[in-house]
């Protein structure tokens, strides 16, 4: 008998169907029992009268792993127990059951995961990831996590992006100012990537659209709520692009888009964990540098925006545009990596932008420089060596189309999308400055 998962019951009414999955709860009643098994998408309720089988599901720890066959029937009352924040189907249940574990009896996790809230402290959870992630408001978190990924791929997918898959160890550790982590490399020493930069932008000189979903590493020692060690990038690159506003409106569009498959794929998610989505205006509101300064109450001379400022210019977008999103262009040249391409205009400020979300620096991205004499000279101002970058920069001699491109944080937007406040909450196996494990 082929097994069907919880959601499908109500389609078998009046069938005798095999089921699968954990023990989520039992409750024992002077003349019935009931077992509720969860599976990956959801509960089911079996009802034992039976004293053989109660006898049977007396014995059950919850978490152990069993299969249950029984008759698909209509509830006709409403028994179900108080099971966190997942139900079961609607108006059916299991009669007549039997019950096989499928292995060993569980032992009992540090934690109720039946309660509606997990109540462990986030130190706990993240101990013991690999059944906290059971419980329906964690695995909610990786669903919404999962669809906006698929969002993603989808919008740049139907503008003729091609995904790339970029190495991870790299000879360099000068592609930016963040801190790099250092491996031995058969004798050699290279370093885990920062970010797929460098080479997206040379696959531009191949596909001219490129896009990757993968792990970037920043050996900084930040131990905040808002940071990681590793974390998911969703990189773009485009060529042949005016300037970073032909970036700006693809990335409206992406990020609409991710929204989009969250709510068509995510809305049982969404439910879990209380959220509503946010709309993606048409044209996403935006400041310049100076202004932001000036909206934030930040002094003309400050080179780059605090959280505290992100926060106020969030404020101030929602209030003047109804707005979540808001874009920041024009950051000062000298807070931008030497790839940026200045403003013609004001050459001080760059065609760099950031994109907050919610008062938080969502995306970073902007348009970059293109001719292999512009990068000698931007390194020579910097007092930078060329012979870092030989291997980047070769390709430049080639022939480059103007291009730009950015990177969305995928653990930080679905922190802020789902309202968490550390985003260690939406992450399955955080890695950062004091955790390496499990």
């Amino acid at each position: 008998m082929q097994r069907i998962l919880s959601t499908q019951l109500t389609h078998h009414v009046g069938e005798t169907v095999r089921i699968a999955g954990w023990v989520h709860r039992r409750r024992l009643l002077k003349s019935v029992a009931f077992l509720i098994v969860r599976d990956s998408a959801g509960l089911t309720q079996v009802v034992v009268t039976d004293p053989a089988v109660r006898a049977e599901v007396e014995a059950l720890t919850e978490e152990t792993v069993v299969e249950v066959t029984g008759t698909v029937v209509a509830r006709s009352g409403d028994a179900v127990p108080k099971v966190a924040t997942a139900t079961t189907p609607a108006g059916v249940e299991l009669t007549a059951p039997t019950v096989r574990p499928l292995g060993p009896p569980a032992v009992p996790p540090p934690f109720d995961l039946y309660r509606p809230a997990l109540t462990a402290s986030l130190p706990t959870q993240l101990d013991n990831a690999p059944t906290a992630l059971r419980h329906p408001s964690r695995s909610a978190a990786l669903r919404v996590s999962a669809a906006a990924v698929a969002g993603f791929r989808a919008a740049l997918d139907a503008r003729d992006f091609v995904e790339i898959h970029t190495p991870k160890v790299v000879s360099s550790s000068t592609e930016s100012g963040a801190n790099v982590f250092a491996l031995d490399w058969f004798g050699r020493p290279a370093y885990l990537a920062q970010s797929p930069q460098f080479y997206k932008q040379l696959m531009v000189g191949v596909f001219e659209r490129v896009y990757e979903v993968g792990p970037v590493f920043r050996a900084e020692p930040h131990d905040t709520v808002r940071h990681l060690a590793q974390y998911t990038s969703l990189d773009a690159e485009l060529g042949f692009v005016a300037d970073h506003r032909d970036v700006m409106a693809v990335l409206r569009d992406v990020v609409a888009g991710m929204l989009g498959a969250v709510a068509e794929r995510g809305g049982g998610a969404l439910a879990t964990l209380s959220v509503e989505l946010p709309a993606v205006p048409a044209q996403i509101p935006e400041v310049h540098f100076t202004e932001a300064l000036k909206i934030a109450g930040a002094p003309a001379d400050e080179p780059d925006l605090a959280p505290a400022h992100e926060r106020a210019l969030g404020e101030w977008a929602r209030r003047e545009h109804g707005s979540d999103f808001l874009f920041v262009t024009g950051y000062p040249m000298a807070k931008r990596p030497f790839y940026t391409h200045p403003d013609p205009a004001r050459p001080a400020y760059s065609n760099g932008f950031d994109l907050l979300f919610r008062g938080l620096e969502l995306v970073t991205g902007g348009q970059r420089l293109h001719q292999h004499a512009d990068y000698l000279a931007a390194l020579a101002a910097r007092g930078e060596p060329v012979e870092p970058y030989a291997g980047y920069l070769d390709a430049f001699r080639h022939g480059m189309p103007p291009h730009g491109g950015f990177a969305i944080g995928l653990e930080r937007f679905v922190a802020r999308l789902t309202g968490a406040t550390n985003i260690r909450e939406v992450t399955a196996f955080p890695r950062d400055l004091h955790r390496l494990t499990p």
